[in-house]
């Protein structure tokens, strides 16, 4: 079996029989030496009793630590964790989906005791690295459907503000923005306000700012693995159709649904035109496209960072905050706070269960 040495320090795990390993969470936290720990290989808790079984994987809940070092005093923290939620018996898991992703710790249970929701939000507070709470994920092994925001989700910026930028009027554009993200302004009604601000930005400052994308670290990585996979790519944004087919041709994405300006002798009217893409239709396109693939939803994963993709988020099999508002990562199922988007995989490359 391929062992797996993790981080400078390291932490000594006691094993006892082939199929099911047991794991001993005493050594695990206590030992500071050559750790050794076998990649996709799932350990029973001791506390478990002899011939107990967790439920099928789609019956699981898993909480996962990643992005950062699995070290002593983080594993004492889940450990309490876990003892102060009851949860005694459990699985637990070090695997590493990709080689460019730090290895991470699955811990799976039953969820015959729900976790305390306040609890694990302060517990995320309290670790070095994140964590994710969910249950029944969409795998990387079948086919599926990845439904994306576009600004400061696919893309590190939002295009109306810089558009707002060129045009002189950011402040008072920005303004709105932040009110709609953040769920205190409808956005249908805040993207008109925004784009009235537009009138007379001339065509060719829009495509400059086209030619100029930055891709959100992470996304392009990530695409590439699920198209691997034969997973199916779309952007459902709130932003404009230009920006979203540049997106589109940088990340060979399969569907794009976004607003379309008006324009008039090579400059915005300050009109948007045809049904704005909200969050109702964002949710929309997603049942529709999922729908047209033959795809159950249970596949689908819906990723944004504002109010605005809560509702697409909640009906996918998995929605994920994007470097998220704070309301957006703690109503979606999971959450990657920083760093690679590339992260996603974690929550979609769990190694089945023993």
């Amino acid at each position: 079996m391929t062992a797996a040495v993790y981080g400078q320090s390291s932490l000594e795990i006691f094993f006892i029989g082939v199929f099911m390993p047991m794991l001993d969470w005493s050594a695990l936290v206590s030992q500071v030496t050559e750790q050794t720990l076998v990649l996709n290989q799932w350990y029973r808790s001791r506390l478990m009793n002899d011939g107990d079984v967790l439920p099928p994987n789609n019956e699981v809940q898993y909480l996962v630590a990643f992005d950062g070092e699995l070290n002593a005093a983080v594993l004492t923290q889940l450990h309490a964790f876990l003892n102060e939620q009851h949860i005694t018996d459990c699985q637990v898991c070090l695997y590493q989906p990709l080689s460019e992703l730090k290895p991470a710790l699955a811990i799976a249970f039953s969820p015959e005791n729900p976790i305390v929701r306040e609890r694990f939000e302060l517990l995320q507070t309290e670790v070095s690295l994140q964590l994710a709470l969910f249950s029944t994920p969409p795998t990387l092994s079948q086919p599926g459907l990845l439904v994306m925001d576009m600004d400061s989700t696919a893309i590190e910026i939002e295009c109306i503000d810089e558009i707002a930028r060129l045009a002189g009027v950011y402040d008072e554009v920005s303004q709105v923005t932040a009110q709609a993200m953040q769920g205190a302004l409808e956005f249908s009604e805040s993207l008109r306000l925004r784009v009235a601000k537009l009138e007379g930005v001339e065509q060719v400052l829009i495509d400059q700012l086209k030619a100029q994308l930055p891709l959100m670290h992470g996304v392009q990585s990530l695409c590439s693995v699920l198209k691997q996979h034969n997973w199916k790519l779309a952007i459902a944004s709130g932003g404009f159709i230009p920006f979203a087919q540049q997106v589109q041709s940088l990340l060979e994405l399969d569907a794009i649904h976004a607003n379309e300006l008006e324009s008039k002798d090579g400059a915005l009217t300050g009109r948007v035109l045809g049904t704005i893409v909200d969050a109702e239709e964002k949710r929309n396109f997603l049942l529709r496209y999922a729908d047209q693939l033959g795809l159950s939803l249970s596949q689908t994963v819906a990723m944004g960072d504002g109010a605005n993709d809560l509702k697409m988020m909640h009906c996918a099999g998995l929605g994920v905050a994007v470097h998220g508002k704070p309301l957006v990562a703690k109503m979606a199922d999971v959450a990657v706070q920083h760093g690679s988007l590339l992260q996603v995989i974690y929550f979609l490359a769990l190694p089945p269960l023993a």
